[in-house]
């Protein structure tokens, strides 16, 4: 591997070796040193980016941020006005994605999000990068009449989170749902929350 030495390319280096780091060996894993070594980056490389754990956690954070924001494409999300279908179609593609494709990038959220659980500076961190995704999806709920938009955005992103979680960590990672049965199980919420 060769080493990248430009301020961008090597904070963006150090974080998704981080987030590799996480999904592979957990918290316990992710050190300077073994970013360092798995990049193949010369030893203190990482300390001079990011001094303190809390720094290389937000650097973490932030670029696992940026990866999901491509995951979930959020560019790809519906007018209001194509309807409920039109929403379920696109958050089943994104949830499938991360259960698939990105897998990994999916565990070591879930890593980040329980230490954030321990860290009270990390959880502040960890919830503004989070509210781009949340911030949208209540102006779409907005937008297609839902009644209660913060109740129904907790709603999806509860059942989502759940389904993703259990299939990547917990009683049902042997097993990954279908496109069609992750587009169904949203359609059924939605239809419910706001009608077809």
């Amino acid at each position: 591997m060769s080493v990248r030495t430009a301020g961008p390319a090597r904070s963006d280096l150090v974080a998704d070796t981080a987030l590799a780091l996480l999904a592979e060996r957990g918290m316990r894993g992710l050190t300077h040193r073994a970013v360092d070594e798995a990049a193949g980056l010369p030893q203190g490389s990482t300390s001079n980016l990011a001094r303190t754990r809390q720094a290389l956690l937000e650097l973490t954070v932030r670029r696992l941020a940026d990866r999901e924001a491509r995951v979930l494409a959020l560019h790809e999300m519906p007018d209001p006005a194509s309807g409920t279908g039109a929403l379920a179609d696109a958050l089943a593609l994104a949830a499938h994605r991360a259960l698939t494709h990105h897998r990994a990038l999916t565990l070591a959220r879930y890593e980040l999000a329980l230490e954030a659980t321990r860290r009270p500076e990390l959880r502040t961190f960890f919830d503004a990068t989070g509210a781009r995704f949340r911030d949208q999806l209540t102006t779409l709920v907005t937008g297609m009449g839902s009644t209660d938009p913060d109740r129904h955005t907790l709603s999806l992103i509860a059942w989502a989170d759940g389904l993703m979680f259990s299939c990547v960590a917990g009683s049902f990672g042997a097993r990954v749902p279908s496109l069609e049965e992750v587009r169904a199980g949203l359609r059924e919420l939605l239809e419910g929350m706001i009608g077809g």
